[in-house]
C-alpha cells in the first residue's frame, strides 16, 4: 500500500500522502468519480485524493462534496474541513473535524525560478538563502507554503506576493516551520509546517 506519509497532527486532524502506482480499477473498488475528467492521469489523481479521504476518516461523506466557485472542495455542513493537492504521481490530503486546513504538494520544476519574483518579495528571497538546500528546492518549498495558505483561505482573489508573507523559516533535518502573515481583510499570523521527501515538497497548516 503506497501510503508514503501519514501523520495524526492532533486528536482532530490527519494528513496523508499517496504515491499513485495503481490503475483506476483499484480506486474504483472503494470510491467513484465525482465529476467528468477526460485526462486519464487527472482521473487517477482525483480518485487517489478521494481514496485518501476515506482512508484517513472512513466515514467521510464523499457524496456530499461540493465545489465552490474558487474550485475549492468543501462540505456544506462542515462535518469535516479538508484540503486536497495533486502533483505528478502524488496525492496529498489533510482532514480535520475542528479546524480549517490547507495542504500543497509540489515537485521542483525549473519554471518556478522564472516566476519567483511574482510570488516572493526581495526580503523573502534573501530569507530562502539561509535554507540548507539549492535554490530550486527552496523556491519550491516557498511556493508550497504559500499555496497551502491559499487553499486554507479558500476564497480566491489572492496575490501571493502582496497578501502572503513568510517572515521566518526554522529548519531541522529538512523539516521546516514557517511563520507567515496573511493580510487581506485582516492580518492573520499563521504557522505552516513543511518537509522535503523523495525530491518533493509538502506544506500544510491547521488553524
Amino acid at each position: 500500500m503506497p501510503l508514503v506519509y501519514q501523520q495524526n497532527i492532533n486528536a482532530h486532524t490527519k494528513i496523508g500522502v499517496w504515491s499513485i502506482q495503481e490503475d483506476e480499477v483499484f480506486f474504483l473498488k472503494a470510491v467513484s468519480l465525482q465529476k467528468d475528467i477526460s485526462h486519464p492521469h487527472k482521473r487517477l489523481q482525483h480518485l487517489a485524493g478521494r481514496y485518501l479521504l476515506k482512508l484517513l476518516f472512513p466515514d467521510f461523506p464523499l457524496q456530499l462534496i461540493e465545489i465552490a466557485d474558487t474550485r475549492k472542495p468543501f462540505l456544506a455542513n462542515e462535518q469535516y474541513h479538508f484540503s486536497i493537492s495533486h502533483c505528478g504521481d502524488y496525492a496529498a490530503v489533510i482532514v480535520s473535524t475542528k479546524n480549517r486546513v490547507g495542504v500543497d504538494i509540489e515537485i521542483p520544476q525549473i519554471k518556478i525560478q522564472k516566476i519567483s519574483h511574482k510570488f516572493l518579495t526581495p526580503e523573502e528571497q534573501v530569507l530562502l538563502q539561509s535554507i540548507p538546500m539549492d535554490q530550486l528546492h527552496s523556491l519550491c518549498l516557498a511556493w508550497s507554503i504559500k499555496e497551502a495558505i491559499f487553499k486554507w483561505y479558500g476564497e480566491g482573489q489572492v496575490d501571493f506576493r502582496r497578501h502572503m508573507r513568510i517572515s521566518t523559516i526554522k529548519e531541522s533535518n529538512f523539516n521546516f516551520i514557517a511563520s507567515c502573515f496573511f493580510q487581506k481583510e485582516e492580518s492573520i499570523s499563521l504557522e505552516v509546517l513543511a518537509l522535503m521527501f523523495n525530491e518533493t515538497s509538502l506544506a500544510y497548516l491547521v488553524s
